[in-house]
């Protein structure tokens, strides 16, 4: 692939993605880190981008489709009955890892009563408990990926590296049979981060991620604990998630005063 035409695939590439590291990109168009490296400072020097450490980001990105507060009225109702459902299953004082899914923040509203620890990489996550004086907020360092509201990078996936929690509360793009998946290499790099460094670990999905794949795997089936959905999810996939011994948790987004119902 000739220096212009590779290029150009890097740069349409961080319009879809915003931001990508060194690795991503390498994969993505083919070429040496290195010359990754002499790309980017070139595309920096025309102004279209902007480099960052172990990476690069867009300057001027053409959509919002990712944008954390366009994702967030998506099922609204389904996210919040979801999210508190979430939120029922975490014991006093338990500490809680809070990835940066727009679910995931539902759950968060839910907490400040019951965990007295909350280790994450999301903004708006961070910002709700600003004010509040029950909860320790330990938020990771990293580069500030602005449109989605979290900090990535090498430097959040080795901080969470070295944390322990009792339970990480995490979103991701689908759940099929061959496991959880996500859209974004930067964000599966950290989420893997975390569920290592729990000892219970919860996914928030909605009935739209049911069966879908989306980007890369984050994680087989094994790895997860408790699934917590709402009452469009597909009773098929729910039987086949409690066979292969996870807990399924669906939070009946109709009737958003009841209790969420057990599948075991």
């Amino acid at each position: 692939m000739i220096s212009e035409e590779r290029k150009h695939r890097i740069e349409e590439y961080l319009q879809r993605v915003e931001f990508a590291s060194l690795e991503e990109l390498s994969q993505f168009v083919g070429a040496s880190i290195s010359t990754i490296r002499r790309d980017l400072l070139t595309l920096e020097g025309d102004g279209n981008l902007r480099r960052t450490h172990g990476g690069a980001r867009i300057v001027a990105p053409k959509s919002d489709e990712f944008a954390f507060s366009a994702r967030d009225i998506r099922q609204l109702s389904e996210k919040e009955a979801i999210g508190k459902a979430c939120a029922e299953l975490i014991g006093a004082n338990q500490s809680v890892i809070l990835d940066a899914g727009t679910t995931v923040y539902h759950a968060a509203r839910h907490l400040e009563e019951k965990s007295s620890q909350i280790l994450t990489n999301s903004l708006p996550v961070a910002n709700l408990f600003a004010s509040a004086h029950k909860v320790e907020v330990i938020l990771v360092g990293g580069v500030i990926y602005p449109r989605l509201g979290v900090l990535v990078g090498p430097m959040a996936v080795e901080a969470f590296s070295k944390m322990s929690a009792d339970v990480a509360i995490m979103g991701a793009g689908g759940i099929t049979w061959k496991g959880i998946t996500n859209s974004h290499v930067l964000l599966t790099d950290i989420q893997r981060a975390m569920l290592n460094a729990a000892q219970k670990v919860v996914f928030c999905l909605d009935h739209t991620k049911f069966g879908r794949p989306s980007g890369s795997l984050l994680c087989q089936l094994d790895m997860v604990d408790t699934v917590v959905t709402d009452s469009r999810a597909p009773q098929e996939l729910i039987s086949g998630l409690r066979e292969r011994g996870v807990e399924v948790v669906v939070a009946p987004a109709a009737q958003p005063d009841g209790g969420a119902q057990k599948w075991n």
